[in-house]
């Protein structure tokens, strides 16, 4: 940004931001070879179902390896690059798709898997235009740089847009790496979780020839499975953690083997990932459809009683963990507050649709309904953010300093259960409680934000 703040590279806001250890990926063959010549002591029984059996003992010696590291530490300039389709009807109702391009080696599937299906999207929408089709809504294609350096490129852009995405952003549907094998996997917040399903069954499977992509994914899950976005994993999380816009993530595969290294390369894909590239048309296919629904449809596709329901779930879990050491009687209330205004809001969408006059009035209490469920996931953000990591301001989905836990819900209620294990049992309880509280009146704040009313 011209004339904006900039840290000196021997900042300590920038030192920390590189580890501390040098470390380079080598083959599967290459660590076998080093791995069998250790000697010393042998390997942690806790370290054996992630070593597998090839690991005896983990040295010291007798191996003597040669590491060469270099590095070169720099100012350099970052572009991100947008493509903008005005909206016919809503110009200032933003529905946006990203994808990042920078790459640590050759990135064919990290990311540019994921920046083969954006195009193939855009050519798509260019032919529509070609026709005379324009969305209602603004479509925006963003193609983020330096996403491997931490986000850097949606995050920047996300807070230099923070008032404007806050007010018009519908949704950001977030592609990374497009392609890394068989299988769909999907992310979102839970209001989009109704329109990914729709999606999907109109779209074919890449792998199977009678099937939709609906079809094999409840097949080979036994059931829906959509993941919720809690990681700091790629460009969704400025638009989710930070912004509180409704997100989507995609990707087919996973943990492929050549991740971030020079192996990640064309070859490898047309071999193992993608030989026919079918799986990116179908990626392409889903994630262009999703954009096209949220920029058309008259009302938004955004249904809160799923998120409901999952806050629900996620409430279970938790009063099985804390096993009445504290009271969760606040967040079960909120929740019983959101899930009457959900109510009332997908009653609100059905009289609506079924409505056949056409007149501005109409118009008009669509606009106020569609705000209503944009700005929903707004209310669970929290000025004061995450305890620690400020910057984080979700108080639903967002990264918990607690490493070894598995939930990926209500963070700042998982890390104050962390630290109470640190402290007194009374200073600990009392922890909770107010993350609990907090969290309570995040959910509180979406409800009245659904309702569109003042308390």
């Amino acid at each position: 940004v011209d004339d904006g703040e900039r840290l000196g590279l021997e900042d300590s806001e920038v030192v920390k931001k590189f580890p501390k250890i040098p470390s380079m990926p080598i083959s599967a063959d290459t660590a076998d070879t080093i791995f069998r010549s250790l000697e010393g002591a042998r390997v942690p029984h806790e370290w054996r179902d992630t070593l597998k059996a090839k690991v005896g003992r983990v040295g010291p010696g007798p191996t003597m390896l040669n590491f060469t590291y270099q590095g070169e530490n720099k100012m350099a300039t970052i572009h991100n690059v947008f493509a903008v389709i005005r909206g016919s009807e809503e110009p200032d109702r933003f529905v946006l798709l990203g994808n990042h391009r920078d790459a640590w080696t050759y990135g064919a599937v990290d990311p540019n898997s994921g920046t083969a299906a954006l195009l193939d999207i855009a050519r798509r929408y260019a032919l529509l235009m070609r026709l005379g089709w324009n969305p209602r809504r603004t479509i925006i294609l963003c193609s983020w740089d330096a996403e491997e350096f931490g986000m850097i490129g949606s995050t920047e852009w996300v807070e230099q847009n923070l008032v404007n995405l806050g007010s018009k952003a519908v949704a950001y549907l977030n592609v990374d790496c497009a392609v890394q094998g068989p299988g769909l996997f999907a992310g979102a917040t839970p209001q989009l979780d109704d329109l990914l399903v729709e999606v999907t069954k109109k779209v074919k499977d890449p792998d199977s020839e009678d099937m939709t992509v609906y079809e094999k994914w409840t097949t080979t899950n036994k059931g829906i499975s959509i993941q919720r976005l809690g990681g700091v994993d790629s460009d969704f999380a400025p638009f989710l953690q930070h912004a509180g816009v409704p997100s989507i993530d995609l990707y087919y595969g996973r943990d492929f083997p050549v991740y971030h290294t020079a192996f990640d390369s064309y070859n490898w894909m047309t071999t193992y990932g993608d030989p026919l590239f079918q799986r990116h048309m179908a990626v392409a296919g889903i994630w262009g459809l999703l954009a096209l629904h949220l920029a058309n449809d008259p009302i938004v596709p955004l249904n809160y009683l799923t998120y409901t329901a999952e806050l629900q779930e996620y409430t279970k879990v938790l009063s099985n963990l804390l096993e009445g050491s504290v009271t969760l009687r606040p967040i079960i209330a909120s929740i019983q507050q959101l899930a009457a205004a959900a109510k009332e809001a997908e009653e609100e969408v059905k009289k609506l649709k079924e409505q056949e006059n056409v007149g501005d009035l109409l118009v008009l209490k669509k606009r106020i309904l569609n705000d209503r469920l944009m700005f929903a996931e707004r209310g669970f953000l929290d000025a004061e953010g995450l305890q620690g990591k400020q910057w984080f301001k979700h108080l639903v989905y967002g990264p918990s300093s607690d490493l070894e836990s598995k939930l990926v819900f209500f963070p700042g209620i998982i890390d104050a259960i962390s630290r109470s294990k640190r402290t007194n049992k009374t200073e600990g309880q009392a922890a909770i409680q107010h993350e609990i509280w907090r969290v309570a009146r995040a959910i509180q704040r979406a409800a009245y934000a659904l309702k569109g009313e003042l308390t």
